[in-house]
């Protein structure tokens, strides 16, 4: 038998094993490799991941967040900060430093040189709102207290113009600046007696004197509070009838709009009391609108004066001083510092008040805590004949009294 000479080629399954397997666990591995990347790419990279879902296929906005949107856009053009400056000359004294500055809450920089003359610094900021586009501002009485500050005005638009003080109020507080501009955006005034406890209401004002047309929101708190503000110079007035709003109003914020949800002025932010957590108080703006007409029919203010000093009675304070009435307002004298009960010459005193007797009703508005006499009268102008019911010991009558202005040593 014939030998063969050809070779056969020995078989190697598991060589081929090996390298299929590397070849599966390489494409694994890669795989895996790229999709741990994108998750990471995913957690640490979030500017990678897709644009989000466009405007309209979010949640839309609730239809109270959009009223007040839409009240802050009507009324914000209108809303304007008050810069009050002082040359630092008048603030400078001889040792140095400034006196005033704690009681401002401004740094002044520590100089050992007295200030150069026509040096100034600002000392106070405030809000104030337009009331007719030819340029009249209201505010508070307290922003533009100082006769030897000077004022500017920042408008919505980031113009700052020169402003002056037009007239104060000596019973409220409440000032008219007027700058020298036209066509301006007036704030839409509202009728503050329709007001309900609960309401939302909304404040716009230059927080902090930093921080310009700041918005905050919250409720009416109360109605026809009685607050004692101070204007920071050793002054104070009763303000009756007062706004109380949960309403953030910070320093700086004085003298600007508290509007309703229609977009409307309602009240004038005014006094917050620190003692307390967002308990702020506002001017009504019924009150507030009885000093615009009358600078607008006067150029001045011309309040109402009828002449009388009295408290007004609650129904323990009547039971305490013998009277048969539980309400009004008893004509008393405040002793030889502060005169007589009636004044002498005033319309009181021709009409035959005295003191003892018990006002109880003007015009038909019976007086009492929530409509106490200075309000009411207040609501009136001079000139204005009232008809007042009277009780004068155990006797009802009617008497009239035809008011007259406020004397200007009174103001």
């Amino acid at each position: 038998m014939e030998e063969s000479n050809a070779k056969t080629t020995p078989r190697r399954p598991l060589a081929y094993v090996i390298v299929a397997s590397f070849l599966l666990g390489s494409f694994s591995g890669s795989a895996f490799g790229v999709l741990f990347a994108v998750s990471l790419n995913s957690k640490y990279y979030p500017w990678r991941e897709p644009a989000p879902a466009p405007l309209e296929r979010l949640a839309p906005v609730s239809a109270e967040d959009r009223q007040v949107i839409e009240a802050v856009r009507k009324v914000s053009p209108s809303v304007v900060s008050i810069v009050v400056s002082k040359e630092l000359a008048k603030l400078y004294n001889s040792t140095g430093t400034f006196p005033f500055e704690q009681f401002f809450g401004f740094e002044f920089a520590p100089s050992v040189q007295p200030p150069q003359p026509g040096q100034k610094q600002q000392i106070g900021g405030g809000t104030g709102f337009v009331i007719s586009s030819d340029g009249l501002i209201l505010t508070n009485r307290h922003v533009v207290a100082d006769a030897e500050a000077q004022y500017e005005v920042v408008m919505s638009d980031g113009r700052l113009l020169p402003a002056t003080v037009a007239a104060v109020d000596a019973i409220l507080d409440i000032a008219v600046l007027k700058i020298e501009a036209k066509d301006l955006p007036v704030a839409p005034l509202g009728d503050s007696s329709k007001l309900e406890t609960g309401e939302t209401v909304i404040a716009i004002g230059n927080a902090l004197s930093e921080y310009s047309n700041s918005v905050t929101k919250g409720v009416i708190s109360g109605i026809n509070r009685r607050v004692v503000a101070g204007d920071g110079y050793g002054d104070s007035e009763v303000i009756e009838e007062a706004l109380q709003t949960d309403a953030a109003i910070n320093p700086g914020n004085s003298g600007g709009p508290l509007i309703s949800l229609r977009g409307e002025v309602v009240g004038v932010n005014t006094a917050v009391n620190r003692a307390g957590q967002s308990i702020g108080f506002a001017i009504p703006i019924d009150a507030a609108r009885v000093v615009i007409d009358s600078y607008r029919e006067n150029g001045r203010i011309v309040r109402p004066w009828l002449g009388v000093r009295y408290v007004m009675l609650t129904a323990e304070s009547a039971k305490a001083n013998g009277l048969t009435a539980e309400r009004g307002a008893l004509v008393v004298g405040g002793g030889q510092s502060e005169g007589a009960a009636v004044v002498p010459g005033s319309p009181a005193e021709q009409a035959g008040l005295k003191a003892g007797d018990v006002l109880l009703d003007v015009d038909g508005v019976p007086l009492g805590t929530d409509h106490p006499l200075a309000s009411v009268i207040s609501r009136k102008r001079a000139g204005d004949v009232v008809s007042i019911r009277v009780l004068r010991e155990t006797t009802e009558m009617i008497v009239q009294a035809t008011l007259a202005e406020l004397p200007a040593d009174l103001n």
